[in-house]
């Protein structure tokens, strides 16, 4: 791992941070999207890990994209019409596809601003929680600029037509109290408590079988964009899978037996 994504597993959680608070952890190279897809596949492959905690160093959670390297025509805004167009496709555009298909749950807690790209990050996370401090943004109008990150699709899904209309249109800066009330956070808490209450619910989840909160969390994700009998032939053979499982027998044994279950992930 390279010095942008720290990744640090206690127990069943992942928690990993943005860490470059200098540049207010912005998007600004092929080498951190690569970390991105990187750090997903990894937490693809281990059924040890059953939910994640995403989050920022410093003051800012993440300002998005460089303005500098867009002012000056450089990184991702180099080149021709074309090449800029392939280096969204082959590159930012990395991140977010990486994360949907990330199988375990995901919680952004959001320290500071998350502006631009910053903004969609959350989005791509299922659960967001934001400090006191946490402001955001969809600010790309007012760079001249629309969102190139998938944002159009993300945060209708997260706020609705209408709010994600109104600061995709407005570029306007929301702070926490208003990302609640709008559904863009679940919950606001005071700067000191937002990585233990991010842990805490990441634990509350952890607590539950892998592949129920794989397998749940792939139902969700194709039940935004599926008919819903093809949701309900995806659910009955999940939950044929899921029937079959270690893990389900031990949840149906410490039911009856009034006890803490211990799940294996079988």
């Amino acid at each position: 791992m390279s010095d942008f994504l720290l990744y640090e597993q206690t127990g069943h959680v992942v928690t990993v941070t943005m860490n470059r608070p200098d540049d207010r952890n912005a998007l600004s190279f092929n080498e951190q999207f690569q970390e991105f897809v990187d750090v997903c596949a990894r937490i693809n492959a281990d059924m040890s890990v059953r939910a994640v905690v995403l989050t920022g160093a410093g003051k800012s959670f993440c300002a998005g994209g460089n303005v500098k390297h867009m002012r000056e025509r450089t990184g991702i805004a180099e080149g021709s019409l074309m090449d800029v167009r392939g280096r969204y496709l082959n590159g930012i555009q990395r991140i977010p596809m990486a994360l949907y298909d990330l199988e375990v749950p995901t919680i952004a807690a959001v320290n500071g601003a998350a502006i631009g790209a910053g903004c969609d990050l959350t989005c791509m996370c299922d659960i967001r929680i934001a400090s006191e401090h946490a402001k955001f943004a969809e600010s790309f109008a007012r760079l001249g600029i629309i969102p190139g990150d998938g944002g159009a699709w993300l945060l209708p899904r997260v706020v609705g037509m209408s709010k994600a209309a109104e600061m995709t249109f407005t570029g306007d800066v929301i702070g926490a109290e208003e990302a609640l009330a709008c559904g863009l956070v679940s919950k606001v808490v005071s700067a000191d408590q937002l990585l233990p209450e991010a842990m805490a619910l990441a634990e509350r989840i952890a607590a539950n079988p892998p592949h129920s909160l794989r397998l749940g969390k792939r139902l969700l994700r194709e039940g935004q964009h599926v008919r819903l009998d093809t949701l309900l032939q995806m659910s009955a053979a999940f939950q044929a899978m899921a029937h079959q499982t270690e893990d389900h027998a031990e949840a149906m044994a410490a039911f009856f037996e009034k006890r803490t279950p211990e799940f294996k992930g079988r």
